[in-house]
């Protein structure tokens, strides 16, 4: 029997009504609400709904039925949208590893002040610190404009604690003083800024002018930061960080005065979000190679503040496969992989943390990947979880 379909808008006293299908079938849409942007096909049930993250905007939904027997396909749904609600409680938990994440850090970093061993603070790269913080400022505003309080939480309280801990950096001398007062200023107004935009007390011009600022410190602050961690072995150069802030000017000028096609001026907005995800991409790549250089000093490091890295950003991964996010998913994968359990590996390598935790570590990171990629490709309805893996990197 030929389907037929049926498209109504999304209004949470509607519902969905599958032809021949028995009142007790019907689906509300309420129950639809955090469907993905891309097509869940199961067996013969197409769903499309507009994914909520990436656009606010109501749109229409699409069902069409090409049989009669609705249980299995409503049974699919049913399985959907389930580790759907699963997922984003996952990223909700998220906040609880991530509010403490800092804390063993700065408990660490004041006993050793107080035991006047300044040194052992030295394991803490501050360009490392400093790039985490812009990265957290970035999303700030990112979570600001789109409303999203919890999260936008979040990266504030990343950005407080983040900054006290390069304070302490800075008593220790491990940190220059006028780079700390500078990310100081920035720190603080750019709190402010969001603070008044989020409440609606900010005009759109200064907004504007922050967006436009906080790409351009990005993508000059990130060539900078990445030439200056091999420092001694490449020479102490400006020119990095110089060449990128004239093409980032450029880049913004042309977006704002209409020179640039629509695509370009949608490629210079994304360019803020990307650069936040490489500044916490750098993060493991400073600390491990601080490692290398100074195997002494990984006995700053606070093994509980690898473990909770690796636990929150471990948590956001299935919800960023789950909804085909490959910017998020990218920063959460390698954040967990290389800053957290990268660095749980180096203190193990280095004797600093037991056999049981490296070991529990290790098991608890492959099962939990392991069931994201198996509850995933089963909520889409694939065979193989390689299937999601591939729809996340080339969006099909």
């Amino acid at each position: 029997m030929e389907a037929k379909t049926i498209a109504m808008s999304l209004a949470s006293n509607r519902s969905l009504i599958f032809p021949n299908y028995p009142r007790s079938a019907f689906v509300s849409t309420a129950q639809l609400s955090r469907l993905p942007l891309k097509c869940a096909c199961f067996r013969g049930l197409v769903l499309t709904r507009c994914n909520p993250i990436v656009s606010n905007r109501r749109r229409l939904v699409h069902v069409r039925a090409t049989n009669s027997e609705g249980s299995p396909g409503l049974e699919k749904v049913k399985e959907y949208e389930e580790w759907d609600s699963w997922t984003a409680k996952f990223s909700g938990g998220a906040n609880i590893p991530f509010l403490m994440l800092q804390l063993p850090q700065i408990i660490l970093n004041a006993q050793n002040l107080l035991a006047g061993n300044n040194t052992a603070l030295s394991a803490v790269p501050w360009l490392g610190m400093l790039t985490g913080l812009l990265g957290n400022l970035s999303l700030l505003s990112y979570f600001a404009k789109k409303r999203e309080k919890e999260a936008a939480v979040v990266q504030t309280l990343g950005v407080v604690s983040t900054h006290v801990v390069l304070a302490q950096l800075t008593m220790a001398g491990a940190m220059p003083l006028p780079f700390f007062a500078a990310t100081s200023a920035v720190v603080t107004v750019g709190i402010i800024l969001n603070c008044l935009f989020y409440f609606g007390k900010l005009s759109r011009t200064l907004w504007r002018l922050w967006e436009d600022f906080i790409t351009v410190g990005g993508l000059s602050v990130l060539p900078q930061v990445m030439w200056s961690t091999f420092v001694p072995l490449v020479p102490n150069s400006i020119l990095p960080g110089t060449t990128a802030f004239v093409i980032a000017v450029a880049a913004v000028f042309m977006a704002r005065t209409g020179k640039l096609p629509e695509e370009g001026v949608k490629f210079v907005e994304s360019l803020s979000g990307w650069t936040a995800t490489l500044m916490f991409m750098w993060m493991p790549v400073s600390q491990m190679w601080t490692n290398f250089l100074s195997p002494d000093n990984i006995k700053g490091l606070s093994p509980i503040t690898m473990l909770l890295s690796m636990t929150g950003n471990g948590l956001m991964l299935p919800r960023a496969l789950f909804i085909r996010d490959l910017m998020w998913f990218t920063g959460s994968i390698w954040a967990t992989l290389f800053y957290g359990y990268g660095n749980i590996l180096c203190l193990y390598v280095s004797n600093c943390t037991s056999k049981s935790f490296f070991a529990a570590s290790t098991i608890g990171l492959i099962s939990w990947i392991g069931l994201a990629l198996w509850r995933d490709s089963a909520a889409h309805g694939h065979n193989s979880p390689f299937r999601s893996l591939k729809e996340l990197v080339l969006g099909s």
